[in-house]
Order: structure tokens, then C-alpha cells, then sequence
């Protein structure tokens, strides 16, 4: 029978994997919101090229005949704004409500003093995430948008170009479904904006709870995805404990930064609570974790609950390894007898190959790499 520290970490793993679905919904809705106004900003480009003839051309001219371009715009990013605003205060208020709904159901005593949803939500709004708040980077995403398009017609006056050239460059091509167009860096951009406000959102009211709850909780443990899309920083950090309320590491250096989820943009991690009294209760259960062994687009499977990236990582095909560490890293990492953390300094920092070499010359003699 499993126990209450394994219900816990299985129930909150999973929660994790949800909210990535989740995010990816919300990321549809906000990238078809953008995308509906796409047609119509390609139709004011035009229509301000129509009215200034190349002979006539000067920037200020330009400047004021792309100003319903820029309303245009500033009503979609005021749209996409206020949408997701209102998809993170449902967020905030969800993920509260989710934590006490898992401690009732496991019979853990809490408390929810300081945790209501709206001062989640102020909360999250308040804290920065990657340098700005979520406002100053929807503002960014405005102010970005505008100036390619800007940035593109006058090009498109200084090569002589058509305006259907200019519009495709901007919009893109039908055949291509508009991805080879400039707008589409704004909806990547959009989409790194959505899931990294998700995750610090989520992130934000765990962090919350915890703290609420910090009579019952000795440690969190962080756990990081099984792929191949883990970034450097979480790889190492996946299995790592800190306290509940300092975030200092426990038993190790590696720092906790912003956060399970937070770390770096579109960060997949999340944070599991160790209940106290349970610190050293093995953990029996499972987890999820892509296997590339069969499939080059990896096989969804089932590991231990105590996987650790690492031990992951050596289960995949040399092929994987290399296309995550780099083949130098990826043949000391095999044959060199050089462990994943060995990647990294104290504080959790990647070294660059010319320090690990400085560090531990005989790994590359052994595993035959220069």
C-alpha cells in the first residue's frame, strides 16, 4: 500500500501534467485571437502603401498612415490581455482550491489563512516573472508587433518591393499556412508569454500554500519532466530539496532561483511538499518519462517515483544523449565515467567544455574525445 508521502507526490506530479494540457488550451485560444486579426492587419498595410507612392515616401508620412495599423493591433493585444488575465485569477482561484481538495482526500490537517484566490492573484500579478510584470510584457508584445510591421514596409520602400511582397513578408503565405511570415514570431512570443504567466501563476499559489502550511511540511522536493526538452538548468536540479519556506538547498548548493516553474521561460518544473515526520518515507510510486529507446519522438511510459533525471538519462540511446548534452558531453557522460552533475559547479552553474576539461582531464582521455 502506498504511502501518504507517495499519494501526495503522485497526485501533485500528475497535477503538473494537467496544467501543461491546460496551458496548451489556453494557448490555442490566445494564438486564434491574434490570428483573427492577422487578415485585416495585412488589409491596413495595404491600404497605407496604396495611399503613399515610393516617389512620396518619408517616414513621418509613413508613420501616420500606419496608425490604424497600430490601433488594430492595440485592440488585439488589449483583447489577448484581458483574456488571459481572466484565464490566471480562474487559475489562481483553481489552484488553492485544488491543494485543499487534495490534502481533505488524503486526511492531512491544513490550514488556508492568507490563501484566498484573489490575493493569490494580486500576488502573482505583483511579482515579476523573467524581469516584468505581466503587463509590461503584454506591452512588449504590442510594441513588438508594430514595430515589425513598421520595420517591414519601409523596407519594402527602400527594395522597391510590391505591396503584395511587403504584405507576404508580414502576413506570410497561404501555401506555407502563414508561418513564414513576420506575425509568426509574434505568436511564438505570444505563446512564451502565456505558458511561463501560467506556470508562475501556478507556481505562485503553491508557494502560498506552503507557506500557509509550513507546521506540516519539512521540505520540497523538486521534480523536473522526463524529456528531451528539460532545460540545463532544471536537469540538475530534478529530485533536489529545499525548505519549505527559505528555499534553501538541502544537502546540496544548487540555488532555487524563481522556482519550480518559474526558472526560465516555459519552465515545465513543479515542486512536491514532503509532509514532516516523512522525509525519509521511501517513495513506491510511479512517474511519468518519454522513452526514446524505441521511437525517435519518444514513447510515453511509467518509471519509479525516485527516477531522477539522470538516471533517465542513461536509460536513452547514445542519439539522445548527444542531442541533449552535445556528443563531447554526451560520450564523457557514457564513456568517461562522468556523472550528470558533474556538468555543473557547486551552485548549479553548466560549465563550458574548457572548464571540464581543466577539471577532469582523464574523463576525455577515456572516453576518447579532444
Amino acid at each position: 500500500m502506498a504511502s501518504l508521502q507517495t499519494e501526495l507526490y503522485d497526485a501533485t506530479v500528475r497535477h503538473s501534467i494537467d496544467l501543461v494540457r491546460y496551458s496548451n488550451g489556453v494557448v490555442r485560444r490566445i494564438v486564434a485571437l491574434l490570428n483573427r486579426v492577422d487578415a485585416d492587419l495585412a488589409d491596413q498595410v495595404a491600404r497605407a502603401m496604396e495611399r503613399l507612392p515610393a516617389s512620396a515616401f518619408t517616414v513621418a508620412r509613413l508613420e501616420e498612415l500606419l496608425k490604424d495599423v497600430r490601433t488594430l493591433n492595440a485592440e488585439a493585444y488589449q483583447q489577448v490581455r484581458g483574456e488571459l488575465e481572466k484565464d490566471l485569477r480562474d487559475l489562481a482561484g483553481y489552484e488553492i482550491g485544488y491543494q485543499g481538495r487534495l490534502f481533505d482526500a488524503l486526511g492531512i490537517e491544513f490550514t488556508t489563512r492568507g490563501v484566498t484566490a484573489g490575493q493569490v492573484y494580486a500576488g502573482a500579478m505583483a511579482q515579476p516573472f523573467q524581469g516584468r510584470l505581466l503587463r509590461e510584457w503584454m506591452a512588449g508584445l504590442e510594441a513588438g508587433r508594430a514595430s515589425r510591421i513598421r520595420d517591414a514596409v519601409r523596407m519594402g520602400y527602400v527594395e522597391g518591393q510590391t505591396i503584395q511582397q511587403v504584405v507576404q513578408r508580414v502576413r506570410g503565405t497561404r501555401a506555407k499556412g502563414y508561418a513564414d511570415g513576420l506575425l509568426e514570431i509574434d505568436r511564438r512570443n505570444a505563446e512564451a508569454v502565456v505558458r511561463t504567466a501560467i506556470s508562475h501563476t501556478a507556481g505562485f499559489a503553491r508557494d502560498r500554500w506552503y507557506d500557509a502550511n509550513d507546521d506540516i511540511i519539512g521540505a520540497l522536493a523538486w521534480v523536473s519532466t522526463l524529456d528531451s526538452r528539460t532545460s540545463q538548468m532544471c536537469r540538475l536540479r530534478d529530485g533536489l530539496r529545499y525548505e519549505p519556506d527559505s528555499h534553501k538547498p538541502i544537502g546540496h548548493q544548487v540555488p532555487w532561483g524563481a522556482g519550480p516553474g518559474r526558472l526560465h521561460w516555459q519552465c515545465r518544473s513543479t515542486s512536491v511538499p514532503i509532509l514532516k515526520g516523512m522525509e525519509d518515507d521511501p517513495l513506491i510510486g510511479t512517474r511519468a518519462a518519454k522513452d526514446y529507446r524505441d521511437s525517435a519522438r519518444g514513447k510515453g511510459e511509467q518509471v519509479r517515483a525516485t527516477t531522477t533525471y539522470a538516471d533517465w538519462l542513461r536509460r536513452q540511446p547514445a542519439a539522445i544523449q548527444d542531442d541533449i548534452l552535445g556528443p563531447t558531453r554526451g560520450a564523457l557522460f557514457r564513456k568517461g565515467g562522468v556523472e550528470l552533475e558533474s556538468f555543473y559547479n557547486d551552485r548549479g552553474v553548466y560549465l563550458t567544455l574548457a572548464e571540464l576539461r581543466r577539471k577532469d582531464a582523464a574523463a576525455f582521455a577515456q572516453a576518447g574525445v579532444e
